[in-house]
């Protein structure tokens, strides 16, 4: 595992996309702040750039970080979070700004995976993380179930996981407007 952080972290700082394992489903990720990877991986999966993608971090620290004003609200729900949690945040900042939503928002996972969690800690950003299938296709639920085209269009795979056949779910996703107003978005 350690040497697949290593390598994952030295492509993605270089510009590259990484294939990796998360929380939830395998995902193709970037570096969350460079406009060129993330329109690489949209690219890779054949989607308008109007669909903002989520990011992954290790800590609900951070989330400060790339949210100008996050709602008190927002704490609670991810430390009483018992499955993985995407919140949609509007006011994001120090992202790339094609990776936002046209309102401005974003979408951000605190990952407790250890892999992925380990992952963004030695990274020191965020990472994109988005399924890894062609927009519209169904999403892998196991690494055996990349295709082809996906695989051959990132620049590192991720060893770590590999051989696992769970179908693990996606995440829940809330959007939380300023003021605290809550709208589920996946349960």
């Amino acid at each position: 595992m350690i040497e697949d952080i290593k390598k994952a972290c030295q492509v993605m700082s270089e510009g590259g996309i990484i294939l990796y394992p998360t929380d939830t489903i395998w995902g193709i990720g970037c570096d969350a702040t460079n406009e060129d990877a993330v329109r690489r991986v949209y690219e890779i999966k054949q989607r308008s750039d109007s669909k903002a993608m989520l990011v992954l971090v290790d800590s609900s620290v951070k989330v400060d970080f790339y949210v100008q004003d996050v709602p008190e609200i927002a704490w609670d729900l991810i430390d009483l979070a018992d499955k993985p949690l995407t919140v949609i945040y509007s006011g994001a900042r120090n992202l790339a700004s094609n990776l936002l939503a046209e309102d401005g928002s974003v979408g951000i996972r605190v990952t407790n995976e250890e892999f992925s969690k380990r992952l963004c800690r030695q990274f020191r950003k965020a990472i994109v993380s988005t399924s890894a299938n062609v927009s519209g296709q169904p999403s892998p639920g196991s690494f055996c179930e990349i295709t082809e085209d996906i695989k051959s269009a990132v620049d590192y795979i991720v060893k770590y996981r590999q051989e696992e056949m769970g179908h693990p779910k996606p995440s829940s996703i809330i959007k939380l407007d300023k003021g605290g107003v809550i709208k589920i978005i996946r349960e």
